[in-house]
């Protein structure tokens, strides 16, 4: 009883004990990484949405607009909405008489172009979610698997040497039990964190879905509505 413990289970693995372990491990590993890199992303994302969207607007001009736009880092997704938004409406005043132009009016143009930019945005907000669902609703069964072979092969040895005491039957099937402490360790932080994101996300779509309306509301029409009132747009839409 008093070599039972987690280090010697990992010294009787078997094959499937060491591949259990290792996926497990991996799902760690993966979870972990993903947690990362989603907050970071996420943080990024919320400090700088503010001031992305609050200087578009106050911007005079369009050269300006879309140079402060084009400045932004690569991972800054409402700049590229609006980068998506100015160059549809740059493209469609350009290519006016075409016969894509003609099929869908300035309205409906912008509003496809911004319907795939806040699409693409939306999915790189994403990355990582579905690795952390996976790890959170399967981590526990591969840890159960393990505990379940565990079990399998401590009752395999209790039954060779005849010895069908507690003493005997409690230290193996407890060691095998760890396993499963093992998958249940992997998967609360995946899940708590898959929650975490989502309702974070949420909150970002829901920005996404406000400037898009906006920036429709400028390139197509030349105002944006605020409390119901039609405010002209500035240089930076019209142009």
């Amino acid at each position: 009883m008093s070599q039972m413990g987690f280090d010697h289970l990992i010294h009787n693995f078997d094959l499937v004990g060491w591949v259990v372990f290792i996926t497990l491990v991996t799902m760690s590993i993966l979870s972990i990484y993903f947690i990362i890199a989603n907050f970071i992303r996420n943080t990024m994302v919320r400090s700088r949405m503010d001031r992305v969207i609050h200087t578009f607007w106050e911007t005079p001009s369009a050269q300006e607009a879309i140079r402060f736009l084009e400045e932004q880092p690569k991972s800054e997704p409402f700049s590229k909405i609006a980068l998506e938004a100015a160059t549809a409406a740059q493209h469609h005043t350009r290519h006016e008489g075409s016969r894509l132009v003609e099929a869908l009016n300035r309205s409906e143009f912008i509003d496809r172009a911004l319907r795939q930019g806040v699409a693409r945005e939306s999915m790189r907000l994403e990355g990582g979610l579905t690795v952390l669902a996976t790890v959170g609703s399967t981590a526990p069964f591969v840890g159960l698997l393990g505990t379940v072979w565990g079990i399998y092969h401590a009752l395999i040895k209790i039954a060779s040497t005849g010895s069908a005491s507690m003493e005997a039957v409690a230290g193996p099937v407890g060691e095998a039990l760890i396993m499963t402490a093992v998958g249940l360790f992997v998967a609360i932080p995946a899940v708590l964190a898959y929650n975490f994101y989502v309702r974070s996300n949420r909150l970002i779509y829901a920005r996404f879905d406000e400037f898009a309306h906006d920036l429709h509301d400028f390139f197509a029409i030349g105002s944006r509505v605020e409390g119901g009132q039609a405010v002209p747009a500035p240089a930076a839409a019209r142009k």
